[in-house]
Parts: structure tokens; sequence; C-alpha cells
């Protein structure tokens, strides 16, 4: 069984930080990628950042700079550290693991930006 629970989102004024954190059940956590993805109303979903089981990080182009990914996998989890916030990032982020098309979602967490 594979379940992976999301905390940390909620409601910051532009500049501000969150940190999300997915926590995943199931074995061999270490050996899957590891992703961030969010979805804006009336949007597709967006990939925002990945990180490898030797992390390998990589992010879109948006959030360099501004966001970071890491995980810990003795605690196996994941997490999103997101420093300057601006209104465009306001979205539901989902933690994923192996791939967007065959891995497993979290359940989501909303990001609100706004003053």
């Amino acid at each position: 069984q594979v379940q992976l629970v999301q905390s940390g989102g909620g409601l910051v004024q532009p500049g501000g930080s969150l940190r999300l954190s997915c926590a995943a059940s199931g074995s061999s956590f270490d050996i899957y990628t590891m992703g961030w993805y969010r979805r804006a109303p009336g949007k597709q979903r967006e990939f925002v950042a990945s990180i490898t089981g030797r992390n390998i990080t990589t992010y879109t182009y948006s959030v360099k700079g501004r966001f970071t990914i890491s995980r810990d996998n003795n605690k196996n989890t994941l997490y999103l550290e997101m420093n300057n916030l601006k209104p465009e990032d306001t979205a539901v982020y989902y933690c994923n693991r192996g791939d967007p098309v065959r891995g497993y979602w979290g359940q989501g967490t909303q990001v609100t930006v706004s003053s």
C-alpha cells in the first residue's frame, strides 16, 4: 500500500513563506523520484519541482531561486520550501511518487497568496 499525506498549506501574504510536507507510507521510498505539481482553477496541472533518489533536483523556471525541494529518506518525507511567494503561486499543490501518469498522488493542499 502507498499513501501520501500532505500538510503545510495555507494563506500567506505576498513575499511570505510556507513549507509543504508529504509523508509517504509504503516501501522503497528512497528509490523513487518525488515531485510537486500544482493546479490553479481553470488551468492544467503544472510541474513545479522534482527530486530523484540521488537528490538530483529540477525546477520549473518560475520558481527557481524561490522554492527548494528536498527529501528526508529516514522519515519517508518530501518537502517543498516556498519563499517570496507571489499571487501567481496560488494553487492546489500535490505531491507525487514515481511519475505523474503512473505514480501515486497526495490529497492536495491549498496554497493561497493574497494581501
